[in-house]
């Protein structure tokens, strides 16, 4: 089952106003209607760190029902839907034969206990439990509680062994792997929520959660290297079955908000404090603003996003000046880079010595 994941930064734009520009798209936001200044909106940016996957979702247990043995159905005792326990025998061929082999052996076994050797009589109960075995496989037992997904048989049909009969599941809890690029194996960890779409659901998100990943890598068809992580699905809607396909994220941090506004609407006084100035108001509003990118700041402090604000004038330590300690070009660049590749800030480091136990 061929299933993909890659890092994937999703930056969500929340304009204050239902007709704005996009976020990127200008740098002057508009001008205001009476003094035909640039004017520039407070705008609101989520951002999610996470690892984008999608694949199949799979049952807690499966087990393909089959004959191991050879011979005619003499009786059906389950039917498709019915929930069974291990052990209970689902179906039973044909064991005439197994049994009388192994009633003959037990009257050989008597007869040499009389006269026969102790070895003789050890090699008897060894071949007494192979018989014992032929006929237990003259019966398809349940491996684990589950349900009977399908059976397709019924009594006078002829089987050879390991014919396939239908299908038993437990879903009591589901479960998928999923391939995980090892630039990002660092990233998981047990634990972390799993945020499952599935197309038989609208609108409704399915929670998982990480249970591990093996201590050895491997090779996709496409001569990637990949490590399958393992999640399970406790909780799920009843309209989720095994083998419906799905798209996800597993969180590696939880999501932050932030307002960003564009660098030529911030100010920055002598003592080196940033101030805006809102527009209807005139008000000169002091934040506290970090670089985001080449043009833009993040304002910690003293915005709610959608306010509408004046271009303000530059000083000459501006902090965007080339050669200003605060804001350097170089850094900023660096931001933007850190922005496009997940803030620079991914939870990582080693990944635990042979990795995690499923």
């Amino acid at each position: 089952m061929k299933k993909k994941t890659r890092v994937f930064v999703i930056i969500l734009v929340i304009l204050a106003c239902a007709a704005g520009a996009l976020f990127f798209m200008k740098k002057k936001n508009g001008k205001s209607a009476k003094t035909g200044e640039n004017t520039y909106r407070a705008s609101k940016e989520t951002y999610e760190s996470v690892i984008e996957i999608s694949g199949t979702i799979d049952a807690a247990e499966q087990q393909t029902l089959q004959a191991l043995g050879k011979g005619t159905v003499m009786a059906v005792f389950k039917k498709a839907g019915d929930r069974v326990k291990k052990g209970d025998v689902i179906v039973q061929l044909d064991d005439s034969t197994q049994v009388y082999n192994l009633e003959k052996h037990d009257l050989n076994i008597a007869t040499s206990r009389i006269n026969g050797s102790a070895r003789e009589i050890d090699l008897m109960e060894t071949e007494r439990a192979s018989l014992v075995q032929k006929v237990n496989e003259q019966q398809i037992v349940a491996t684990f509680d589950g349900v009977i997904a399908d059976l397709n048989v019924k009594v006078g049909q002829s089987l050879e062994a390991k014919d396939s009969i239908g299908t038993l599941v437990n879903i009591d809890y589901l479960t998928c792997e999923v391939e995980i690029a090892e630039t990002d194996v660092a990233k998981l960890k047990v634990g972390q929520r799993v945020e499952f779409v599935f197309s038989a659901l609208k609108n409704e998100t399915v929670y998982g959660h990480v249970t591990g990943w093996p201590a050895i890598g491997s090779i996709t068809n496409r001569g990637a290297s990949v490590v399958k992580a393992k999640i399970q699905i406790d909780e799920y809607p009843e309209e989720i079955l095994p083998n419906y396909s799905f798209t996800g994220k597993i969180v590696l941090k939880e999501p932050e908000t932030y307002v960003i506004v564009d660098r030529y609407a911030v100010g920055r006084e002598e003592d080196g404090s940033n101030y805006v100035v809102e527009l209807r108001s005139g008000e000169k509003i002091k934040v506290t603003a970090t670089p985001y990118s080449q043009d833009y700041y993040k304002i910690t402090e003293g915005l709610l996003g959608g306010e509408i604000l004046k271009e303000v004038e530059q000083p000459k330590q501006s902090g965007w000046n080339k050669n200003s300690k605060n804001f350097t070009r170089e850094e900023n660049n660096q931001n933007s880079r850190n922005n496009r590749n997940g803030g620079g800030g991914m939870p990582g480091g080693a990944m635990p010595g042979g990795g995690m136990p499923f």
